[in-house]
């Protein structure tokens, strides 16, 4: 088996409406298709990165919290790439987005930086 990347993430959130918003006007992710299932009570966005990798965003009825801090076992956070960090830092923090201040990475040199989606799950900016 070879793994050629990375094809989607799966997120669920609290509140469908607002979630949407952060990743499609906030993080500018394009909507390849919105589906909302009945049986469910559950909408599924599949959004895609400009590099073809997608996140599909999930609402359910009442999901429990996540657990993040401590951190606990599992998915850890989701990582993003940019051009310019500095760039991409001032357009969330224009969103109202609060932005850990940038880091460097000790093993390869590059900045990175730390915020949160709606829910709270941890996304990371890594520089190129």
């Amino acid at each position: 088996m070879q793994i050629v990347g990375t094809h989607h993430v799966a997120v669920i959130c609290s509140d469908y409406v607002r979630s949407k918003a952060f990743y499609v006007e906030v993080l500018g992710l394009e909507v390849v298709s919105e589906v909302y299932r009945a049986a469910r009570d559950s909408y599924k966005l599949d959004l895609k990165l400009p590099d073809g990798t997608q996140i599909e965003l999930f609402s359910f009825p009442d999901p429990p919290p996540r657990s993040s801090y401590p951190e606990a076992c599992g998915l850890r956070h989701i990582a993003f790439a940019v051009a310019d960090l500095d760039a991409a830092v001032t357009h969330l923090k224009a969103h109202g987005v609060v932005v850990e201040p940038v880091r460097v990475d000790e093993h390869t040199g590059k900045r990175f930086t730390f915020f949160a989606d709606p829910d709270g799950l941890p996304l990371e900016l890594y520089e190129r």
